[in-house]
């Protein structure tokens, strides 16, 4: 990610996925019922940090997602809780059905971290680009869905999914991620953090797109225009009070997500704004293509997710006020 916007700068940390790992094994020494399991993909998860401490209660699973999340279900039923991890495309490509079946059916006590996330991957490709897993996530009845944007934001959510009572899926990312809280921060499920009291327009962001939205909202009080930014890392359930707030208080709405629009963050946002206090909004976010191989900016800012992209948005919805 770039950094630099207007007078506004963001300095990088750590990545989500390894937050993840981190959270992980403050997890399994804290709470022996606490397990992990992943498919082949420890190393890039990182929860192969679990496994090095914690031999006993890891299980590599191999390439085999669908097998992990049954295991994960029936570990979840016998006591446990179980935090299964992979890409997630995999995860959730592969693993949907037993995700629907053997762990939302009953609602039982499983985790899922599907690391990798969004098109910021770069240079693999499509093929391991996740641009629907929010989407499928939410279909999931009783589902818990979280996107942190930062190390210390994923950090606190893992612990929160450990305290939560039902399934949860978190998507975590592979690059670093803008340092935008500290350790002291609190994160609940459920609960937007909120950036500024700008009454112009509401931005609605996840994941990376919260570090844009940030930039986007000093390059608009340049101009003149005063944003807030909401820190959506729940997905499901939405903070419906926020969102209805910033209808109300702004009028306006753009929403910021690294995902294809169908499904997502805007979808969410959307029919909360349509029950509270309709307002016009725009949408930031992947328009129903695939992307391809390219480094993490490249790919950000040719399909349109950069701070210049939501200020374009702004501009487009304030016209609509």
């Amino acid at each position: 990610m770039k950094t630099t916007s207007s007078k506004f700068e963001l300095k990088m940390g750590a990545a989500t996925r390894e937050a993840y790992g981190q959270a992980l094994v403050e997890l399994g020494r804290a709470n022996p019922n606490v397990v992990a399991l992943d498919a082949d993909l420890a190393k890039s998860t990182y929860s192969a940090k679990f496994g090095k401490e914690f031999p006993d209660r890891f299980f590599t699973i191999g390439i085999a997602e669908a097998n992990m999340v049954g295991m994960a279900g029936g570990l979840a039923l016998s006591g446990k809780i179980p935090f299964a991890s992979s890409f997630a495309v995999f995860l959730m490509d592969k693993g949907y059905d037993q995700l629907r079946m053997s762990v939302a059916y009953p609602h039982v006590n499983a985790k899922f971290v599907g690391s990798h996330g969004g098109i910021s991957i770069g240079e693999d490709g499509p093929s391991q680009m996740a641009v629907e897993d929010i989407a499928l996530a939410c279909g999931l009845a009783g589902f818990v869905v979280l996107i942190p944007s930062d190390e210390f934001c994923a950090r606190a959510l893992v612990h929160r999914m450990a305290e939560w009572s039902g399934p949860c899926y978190m998507r975590t990312g592979r690059p670093k991620a803008p340092i935008l809280y500290t350790a002291e921060d609190k994160f609940e499920i459920g609960k937007a953090k909120q950036h500024g009291d700008g009454r112009d327009v509401a931005l609605i962001a996840c994941g990376l797109e919260v570090g844009y939205a940030l930039q986007a909202q000093a390059q608009l009080e340049d101009a003149g225009i005063s944003a807030r930014v909401l820190d959506m890392h729940t997905v499901k359930p939405l903070d419906d009070e926020a969102v209805a707030r910033a209808a109300r208080e702004c009028g306006a709405i753009v929403t910021a997500e690294e995902h294809l629009l169908d499904g997502g963050l805007g979808s969410q946002v959307a029919k909360s704004v349509a029950a509270s206090h309709p307002a016009p909004m725009e949408f930031v976010g992947i328009q129903n293509t695939y992307a391809e191989s390219g480094t993490p900016d490249q790919l950000m800012e040719k399909y349109g997710l950069t701070a210049p992209h939501i200020v374009s948005a702004v501009k487009r919805v304030l016209k609509r006020k």
